[in-house]
């Protein structure tokens, strides 16, 4: 249930009021605008990239870009980023345009299928002055720190869903249907965030924030709906002594007088 509650808060939070300094981006040949789900910008850590930015300054005060940072992250966790200083001071009502060349060397260890991610560009003290969102199609390793962490999240599902199997099995689930909902509702969750990694890693799915975390909302909502109709255990089977024979049950006859 908390993950419904944090996908609502996610969806229903405000849209951030309008920046003084906006950030056009290009990465390769696509710009950043252009960045969806369909049309990915590619990284490939083979190929040096080109990066293209255009900052416009639409304040009364002068800006100074002194990093640039290029990233991508999933469930809140960023699985690459690439920082690269630079020194463009933007006057009050003027556009810069600021080019560089990045080396993606190591991104094939850090992660693979499709991400979202964005171009940020820091101020001297490390305030993000504006950024840009977009979509990355990462030509990485499934053995990278994201395809393992994709695994990691594999293997602790597949023993919270045996560890369940198990107890439905022996009859050993809570009588109470509230708790065996709850339980379920976990290895849903586990579920929707396995799904989650496949689907990016196979590049059918954004795990965009809004979009994982309903993901993960959908299957849990599923798991505790099937544990809360499942079956009260029948406590008798466990705690019950084993069934008396009949010569016990007619009692031993005593001896001849």
């Amino acid at each position: 249930m908390c993950v419904v509650a944090v996908a609502l808060l996610v969806l229903a939070r405000p849209a951030a009021g309008g920046s003084a300094v906006s950030l056009d981006g290009r990465v390769g040949q696509q710009p950043l605008s252009r960045s969806t789900g369909d049309h990915a910008t590619r990284l490939d850590p083979k190929q040096l990239t080109t990066v293209v930015v255009r900052i416009t300054n639409r304040g009364s005060a002068p800006i100074e870009a002194r990093t640039v940072r290029l990233d991508g992250r999933v469930l809140g966790l960023t699985f690459f980023a690439y920082d690269t200083a630079v020194r463009l001071a933007v006057a009050p009502g003027a556009t810069e345009t600021l080019s560089f060349p990045l080396d993606l060397t190591g991104l094939d260890g850090q992660a693979t299928g499709l991400l979202p991610g964005s171009l940020q560009v820091l101020d001297a003290h490390r305030h993000v002055l504006a950024s840009q969102h977009y979509v990355a199609d990462v030509s990485g390793s499934l053995w990278s720190v994201y395809g393992l962490f994709g695994l990691a999240l594999l293997v602790l599902t597949a023993l919270s869903f045996g560890s369940l199997a198990l107890a439905l099995s022996r009859n050993r689930l809570p009588p109470n249907r509230w708790r065996r909902g709850l339980r379920f509702l976990t290895t849903g969750i586990g579920v929707g965030l396995v799904v989650t990694f496949f689907l990016s890693a196979v590049r059918l799915f954004v795990p965009a924030p809004g979009r994982w975390l309903l993901f993960a909302a959908l299957f849990a909502l599923v798991f505790f709906a099937v544990g809360y109709l499942t079956p009260e255990p029948d406590a008798d089977d466990a705690d019950d002594p084993a069934p008396e024979t009949d010569e016990v049950a007619a009692g031993t006859p005593g001896p001849a007088r």
